[in-house]
């Protein structure tokens, strides 16, 4: 099986709830099991998007923080 391509999405300098709720508009967009990459400076936003997760049944596949900015991979459901 081909590896799906990710999508960028730079949510750097919102705030919460912003980062989920562009995420969320995004991730409706792609075909399941596409990956989204979201790159965020709230430090609130491990926790948002693991709650966002945990809701909606997306896998939260990856997070990592480098000066200040997170990583974070999400998966987006099947159907």
């Amino acid at each position: 099986m081909p590896s799906m391509s990710e999508t960028l999405l730079d949510l750097k300098d919102l705030t919460c709830p912003l980062p989920v709720l562009r995420a969320n508009k995004a991730l409706r967009s792609l075909p399941e099991g596409a990956r989204l990459r979201v790159l965020a400076t709230d430090p609130a936003a491990v926790g948002d998007f693991q709650a966002f997760c945990r809701q909606t049944g997306h896998d939260l596949i990856a997070w990592s923080e480098e000066a200040g900015v997170f990583s974070l991979v999400i998966r987006k459901r099947g159907a």
